[in-house]
Order: structure tokens, then sequence, then C-alpha cells
């Protein structure tokens, strides 16, 4: 869930969207009314501007969807999520006032898929894009609940959709960006992001900063720490603090071995968000740093947090699902979690984390077979390919292996030098073969 990646950052370009098109209320005025509070965040004036408005005129429903979609914003930008429920209670007011306004229940799938609930999402969008099949936004959520639940051939359609509607909107280049990520077309998605970035207006300070922090990400996942730093860089001088880039630099920290860097970084992310997943990071930077007492004991409680949102859609199963595998050694409850994440969505990072779950269980040839189909789609992650080397070591394809680590190896990332162990024990096991 904490990826840079993850449904909640890619809606990030929604909310402009929404506020240039039809999000804002009708008898906005045109200047903010907090033009003067400077320091403000560009959410935090979207509900300054709501409750103004909403204050002259309380039986005013656009007002209450414009402050329901503010405060979503500042959930995305602040990573708490106690302000999606307060978004919750702005549309049922607008609801009250208005049944079943188009903007309210368009402002709902939002939320759903904030919350992760994507099959929800998914079928109020579906019944929305009957009522109004010209709207663009409307795609952008078939397109984010398709992703998430796996089926991206419904998810590139949608994308299309929106690009062929208004060629060249934010929410598509974006959308469009992540699907070339996932189909490994690395440089696509930068040039799609770059593009993005460019048009971005320069007040939105934090669509921005997540623009520079995924452009980051990519650069990353090429294996090009030095790139990611300079961007991260400069996303975090354009929006100070910002809890994914604090993320993502962490990871630049990791691969160049500078441990307690990375540390300090994943501590100030944690301190101002303390969900599961965020401690997870940190645990297990502070085990690459040494500090094995400290690392147990947040590992102790990421635990006890993951287990305590199992359940819901909105979950760190996936990094528990890792945790059980790879650090506590506890392979059935890993495959446990793993199965309850895969009965809600089939996309291939759960698949990625099912294959592990299914590997350290012995079940290798099933283990492959859900490593393989998440490959398939194109993915180019290092983490995949070490995962998809092992399992077909474990069966016995030391052919397969061989190619599946040596792409693992040829990424400067911090899983390479994992797969470059894999790699050597290979050939020297090899070489003793020959010798016997």
């Amino acid at each position: 869930m904490n990826r840079i990646t993850s449904l909640l950052s890619l809606l990030l370009m929604t909310a402009g969207a929404f506020a240039q098109n039809n999000g804002a209320p009708a008898n906005a005025p045109q200047t903010s009314v907090v033009s003067a509070e400077t320091k403000l965040s560009p959410a935090e004036r979207g509900i300054a501007l709501a409750e103004s408005l909403i204050e002259k005129n309380p039986k005013n429903f656009e007002a209450y969807n414009a402050l329901a979609l503010a405060l979503s914003r500042r959930a995305r930008e602040t990573s708490d999520v106690k302000f999606y429920n307060l978004a919750e209670e702005a549309l049922q007011k607008s609801s009250a006032i208005s049944a079943n306004n188009f903007d309210g229940a368009r402002i709902h799938v939002w939320l759903l898929l904030g919350k992760h609930e994507f099959a929800a999402a998914r079928e109020e969008a579906l019944k929305l894009n009957k009522k109004m099949p010209d709207d663009v936004m409307i795609y952008g959520f078939l397109t984010d609940s398709n992703v998430e639940l796996g089926d991206y051939a419904d998810a590139e359609k949608a994308a299309q959709w929106m690009l062929n509607l208004r060629p060249g909107n934010l929410p598509a280049l974006t959308r469009a960006a992540y699907l070339r990520e996932l189909y490994g077309d690395i440089d696509g998605s930068l040039e799609l992001m770059n593009m993005a970035f460019q048009s971005t207006p320069p007040g939105e300070v934090e669509d921005g900063a997540w623009i520079l922090t995924q452009m980051a990400h990519l650069q990353l996942m090429a294996g090009k720490p030095e790139e990611a730093e300079k961007l991260l860089a400069q996303a975090l001088l354009q929006f100070p603090g910002y809890h994914y880039a604090l993320q993502n630099m962490a990871k630049v920290r990791i691969s160049q071995k500078r441990y307690e860097d990375a540390v300090t970084l994943l501590r100030q992310r944690y301190d101002a968000a303390q969900h599961a997943e965020n401690e997870y990071d940190l645990a297990e930077a502070l085990e690459l740093a040494g500090r094995k007492e400290e690392a147990a004991k947040a590992f102790a409680e990421f635990e006890t947090k993951s287990l305590a949102e199992s359940g819901r859609g909105d979950n760190s199963n996936r990094e528990l699902i890792f945790y059980y595998a790879d650090h506590a050694h506890q392979p059935a409850k890993a495959l446990e979690i793993a199965e309850l994440e895969r009965s809600r969505r089939h996309d291939v990072y759960t698949l990625d984390a099912r294959a592990w779950a299914l590997h350290v269980n012995g079940r290798d040839a099933e283990a492959r077979k859900d490593i393989e189909a998440a490959l398939t789609v194109g993915i180019r992650d290092a983490k995949f390919f070490h995962h998809a080397g092992e399992i077909a070591l474990s069966v016995g394809d030391k052919k397969a292996a061989t190619e599946y680590l040596q792409k693992a190896a040829s990424l400067n990332t911090p899983v390479a030098e994992q797969a470059r162990i894999a790699l050597a024990s290979l050939s020297t096991g090899a070489d003793v073969a020959k010798g016997q």
C-alpha cells in the first residue's frame, strides 16, 4: 500500500480536474477568500473557500461537494485518513439537500477509491458512466479501479477514452503513465509524467511535488538513484516534509547504503503519519542500520497495527505478508494474509506477494504461476525478478532462474545485490557439479 503509485497517489490530479471543470460550486468567487494565507496548502485553501460558501448559504449542496473534495485532497496531502470521514459527512449533507446529485455521487466514488474499496468503486463508476458517458473523470475512476483489481485491458480502454474525450488532460496523462510503468515502458512513463508536470499550474504545489516524486520513483526502478535524488530534492523544496518524497528519498539513501539517513527520513515520515506500513518501512531501515532491538520493537508494533486493519480495504496486508515471510519466518501466516488479500484484488503487486508466500510455504509450482502472471503484464521491477528467480530455482529451472536473476541484478537497486548473491551461488553450484 505504501508504493508511490498507489491509488491514493494516482488520484492527485483528479481533484484539480474537479475544481477546474465542475467540482467547485457554480457561485464560487474567482479569487480565493484566503489569498492572503500564503502558507495554506492547496487543500487547506479549498477547505476554507468551501466553508466560507457554506457559511453564506448552508443550503448550497455544491459547496458541500467542494468541501468533501478539498477534505479528500487534504487526506492525500497529510496521509491522514480522518479527512476521508469528514469528507463523507460533507457528502451526506450535500445529498440531504439535493438527493442523488451527480457531482456528489462522483466524489463518493473517489472516496471509495481512496479507501481502497475498489470493487464497490468500479460498480458505482459503471452506473454513473451509463448516466453520463462523456464524463472524463468517470473514465479515470474506471481506470483506477480496474488497475487495482488487475483488469488491465479494461483499465487501458478507460484511460484511452479519457485521452480521446479531452486530449492531453492531466488526469489522463498520470494514469497513462502508470499503465506504461506496469507494462514495462519506464521511458514512456517518464515522458508522460514530464508532460503532466509541465502542464501543472504553479499554485498546485502538491500536485507538482507528487509528479516529481513519481518521476523519481521511475528513476529508482530504472536503477538511477542519482537522478531520483535530484527530483526528490526539488519535490521537497516545493512541498516541504512531503511524505511520499520522504519515503522515496529513504530508498535513495538505502541504495547508497546510508542506512542511518534512511532511518531519519522514515522516522520523520512515521511521526507525521503513524500508519502500519510506514512503521514497517522504518523497521526494515532500522534493521539495515544494525539497530536490531529498535527494529524488533518496530516490527512488533507494526504487526499489531497491521493485523487490526487486515480485514479492511485500506490495509497493510502486503507488508504483513513480507513481514511473516522474511522477518518473522511464519510462512503459514504469510499465506493466510496473502489469500485474504487476493480475494479482494488481482493486481501485479498482490500476485507477487502471494507468489512469495506460496514459495516460503514450499508450494513453488503455484508460486510460479502467480509470479509469471504478474511479469506477463510487463512490469520491470527488480523485486519481482528476484522472486521469480528464486522460485524458478526452487522448481529446478536453473536457466529461467539465471535469466530472472540477471534481470534483477542489472538494475542498480538494493534488491540487485541479493540477486547477484543468488547468481554467484548458482555459478558456484555449477562449477562444483562440473568438478564432480
